[in-house]
Formats: C-alpha cells, sequence, structure tokens
C-alpha cells in the first residue's frame, strides 16, 4: 500500500520529479484566436503578412536573375554541345561565391548531381540549372501569393479564398481581356470547381497550398498570361475563355424553361444525349440538389467527372453512383442494373441487345480485379480501364463505340493510308 501510494502521489504530481527536464517541456500547440478576439485575430494577420514580406525579400528579383545568367554565361566550359552552354563543378561553385548569399541555396552538390546528364566531361546545362532556378523562384513567389489568401493560415485554402485568389488574378491574364465582368463569377465558380473536384476528394471544403503548387492547374491557369497562345491550347485548357463560356453556354441550353437550374429531364440531353435513366436517376439521387434539380456548381462537377474518365477522381465520383448498394464494391447485380437500361435503349434505337453474359465477362476481363465476384474502385483505377467500363454501363454512345471498336480502328487506317496515298 505505502508502495502504491508513493507512485501514485509522484504519478499526480504530489512529488517534485528529479529529473529537470520534464519541468521544460517546449509548447507545441498554439491555439487560433475565436472570432470574439478581434485584436489576436488582427495581431495573427500582421505578424503572417510580415512574415511573408519577409519571405518575399528573400528571393531573387529581375536584376539578381538576369545577373544569375550573366556569371553563368561567363563561367561556361568549353566545349559547348551544339548550342548548349555548359558548366563544371568547379566553375559551378565560383559562380555560386559570386552570386550573393540569396542564390547560395542553389549551388549545391545534390542540385548538380541532379542535373547531370551523362555529359562525357562531367559537366551540366547551364539553361537546364536557370530554368530550374527560375521555376524554384516562381514556387515560392506563388506559395507566397496563395498564402496571402489563407485567412486560417493553416497552409490550406478554402473554396471562398481560392475564389477571391483566381477573381483578383483575372486582370493579370491578358487571355481573359475579353471577358465582360457580368460572366466574372460564372468564370471563378468554373475554375475553381476544377481545382476543388480533383484536390479535394473527400470534400472537406479545404484544398492544401502545396497540393495547388503540385499539380498542374496553377500552369494552366497561368498560361493565359501568354498573349500569343495558340488556339488550339486555349480550346484544351479548362480556364481559358473559350473553356468556360463553352460549358457555361452548354449549361444554359440545357435550361430549358431558364429558371437557372437542370432537371433530370434537362440534363438528359447532355453530350450525345445518350445517357441512360438509370444512370441519371442516380446521379439527382447521390448529388446535391435543389427541389430536385441541379445547380451550376453540381454541374460542374458532373462534366468534370464525365470529361475526364480516366482521371482517379473522376472515377471515384462515377463509381459511387454505380455503388447502389453503398457496398465500396461492384458486384455482378449492379453491373446488370445498368446494363439493362444499355439494352432497353438498344431496343428503342432498332439494335439488336448484347447479351450481358459476354459484357459481364468482357468486364472482368478488362478490370482483373483482386476479388473475382467484385470490382472495387481501386482495381477500375488500376486496370487503366476504368473510362471505358463506366463508358460501357452508363451511355448508349458509348457503348456502342466499344463494340464497335475494331471497325472505328480500321476505319481510321483506311483514312490514313488515303491520306499518305495522296
Amino acid at each position: 500500500m505505502e508502495l502504491f501510494t508513493k507512485y501514485y502521489m509522484e504519478w499526480k504530481g504530489g512529488k517534485k520529479c528529479d529529473n529537470i527536464s520534464y519541468a521544460n517541456i517546449p509548447r507545441f500547440y498554439y491555439r487560433l484566436p475565436a472570432e470574439d478576439e478581434v485584436l489576436l485575430q488582427k495581431l495573427r494577420e500582421e505578424s503572417r503578412a510580415v512574415f511573408l514580406q519577409r519571405k518575399s525579400r528573400e528571393l531573387l528579383d529581375n536584376e539578381e536573375l538576369q545577373n544569375l545568367w550573366f556569371l553563368l554565361d561567363k563561367h561556361q566550359t568549353s566545349p559547348m554541345i551544339g548550342e548548349e552552354a555548359m558548366i563544371n563543378y568547379e566553375n559551378f561553385l565560383k559562380v555560386g561565391e559570386k552570386a550573393g548569399p540569396k542564390c547560395k541555396q542553389f549551388f549545391t552538390a545534390k542540385i548538380f548531381a541532379k542535373l547531370l546528364h551523362n555529359d562525357p566531361y562531367g559537366r551540366i546545362s547551364i539553361m537546364q540549372f536557370f530554368n530550374y532556378v527560375m521555376r524554384k523562384v516562381w514556387l515560392h513567389q506563388t506559395r507566397i501569393g496563395l498564402s496571402l489568401y489563407d485567412v486560417a493560415g493553416q497552409g490550406y485554402l478554402r473554396e471562398s479564398d481560392l475564389e477571391n485568389y483566381i477573381l483578383e488574378l483575372i486582370p493579370t491574364l491578358p487571355q481573359l481581356d475579353g471577358l465582360e465582368k457580368s460572366f466574372y463569377s460564372f468564370y471563378v465558380c468554373t475554375a475553381v470547381r476544377k481545382f476543388f473536384f480533383f484536390l479535394d476528394p473527400l470534400r472537406t471544403g479545404k484544398i492544401k497550398i502545396q497540393d495547388i503548387l503540385a499539380c498542374s492547374f496553377l500552369d494552366d491557369l497561368l498560361e493565359l498570361r501568354d498573349e500569343e497562345l495558340s488556339k488550339e491550347s486555349q480550346e484544351t485548357n479548362w480556364f481559358s475563355a473559350p473553356s468556360a463560356l463553352r460549358v457555361y453556354g452548354q449549361y444554359l441550353n440545357l435550361d430549358k424553361d431558364h429558371n437557372g437550374m437542370l432537371s433530370k429531364e434537362e440534363l438528359s440531353r447532355y453530350g450525345t444525349g445518350t445517357l441512360t435513366n438509370i444512370f441519371l436517376d442516380r446521379v439527382f439521387q447521390e448529388c446535391l440538389t435543389y427541389d430536385g434539380e441541379m445547380d451550376y456548381k453540381t454541374y460542374l462537377d458532373f462534366v468534370l467527372a464525365l470529361e475526364n474518365r480516366k482521371e482517379p477522381a473522376a472515377l471515384q465520383y462515377i463509381f459511387k453512383l454505380l455503388d447502389i448498394e453503398n457496398k465500396g464494391h461492384l458486384n455482378v447485380f449492379s453491373l446488370n442494373y445498368f446494363f439493362r437500361a444499355i439494352q432497353e435503349q438498344m431496343k428503342i434505337h432498332g439494335q439488336e441487345p448484347v447479351s450481358f453474359q459476354d459484357v459481364k465477362d468482357e468486364i472482368f476481363d478488362m478490370v482483373k480485379p483482386k476479388d473475382p465476384y467484385k470490382i472495387s474502385l481501386q482495381d477500375l483505377i488500376n486496370s487503366s480501364q476504368g473510362d471505358t467500363v463506366t463508358s460501357i454501363l452508363i451511355d448508349l454512345n458509348g457503348f456502342w463505340t466499344y463494340e464497335n471498336r475494331e471497325v472505328l480502328v480500321a476505319s481510321d487506317n483506311d483514312n490514313t493510308a488515303d491520306v499518305d496515298d495522296t
């Protein structure tokens, strides 16, 4: 009993511990100011602004980048490879000494080795190194720019934060000069949805700034600074004015009663108008609707999923709709449930319905799931056939394309041969 009391009192703090380090545990938690703590919030905002300004001053400016290029060019090591100027490690270190303290982080053995590619003289390309530095500086600048909109200061952006960032970015993008200000809110919504659809799969309502920087979406958005961007590039860039106007124009064309929302009947005319009724029923069961109708934001998720069926986030969206039993996998019953609608559409169009057993066997052969009786989302993603499988189950046009793939390939080959002959 005495031992119990002794150890219990030590545990409760009744007796001071001899180890002095226990009295100096470093602080690891800092409480965020509450909404009513206005002064603390202002202090936090000012502190973050000063911190970001200091970080910004640590970056190379245009004059310093020009000076770096001049030094690299001056210390190039012969012979050149074609028109490619090269530099060896010795001269690389000399440039590092002369370039100033801001450049010191770039002149390391690790970076030199990373850029070394089979040069017989052990040199690296000056242009590749300079592009590496430019990319790093751009990433840090963009990180600081995005952090200014991080109201919580926790390293992520909420939907409203990213909307503010893109809205203030629009005047700096020459390719968006033609947009009317009345369309800005729809453009911002269109742009932001792509970020959140692909980078927030769990629908938490926030995205890490690191994830924004790591993906290519920001590159696509900032590509609109190029005044001479080709028409083809604009058409394939989700963030371009033609693309945003196309998506919004499709939405308006589908909205026959002009109430700003889409009913199931209106959405059924999407694309080629061959999506099955059963699939559309599932869309309106699972997705956010208002009195049974879909708004523009929900429509954007729908479009992003159907236009990017190879992407994991799009497959996750469609898989959730196909998983009618909410079991996390598709079994024969699920596949048959959706394919019956394809068979019915084939009858309506005067085509001979294809046997479900044949299609089921082909789907399992394509996916090769771990469990031979059911298909998981990961199985679909790993198979690289997710886009084909989902198209077969939800879209008559997609099924027809798959069923006639050999004829279509032969036709393409014939056309190619005709072009070559001429």
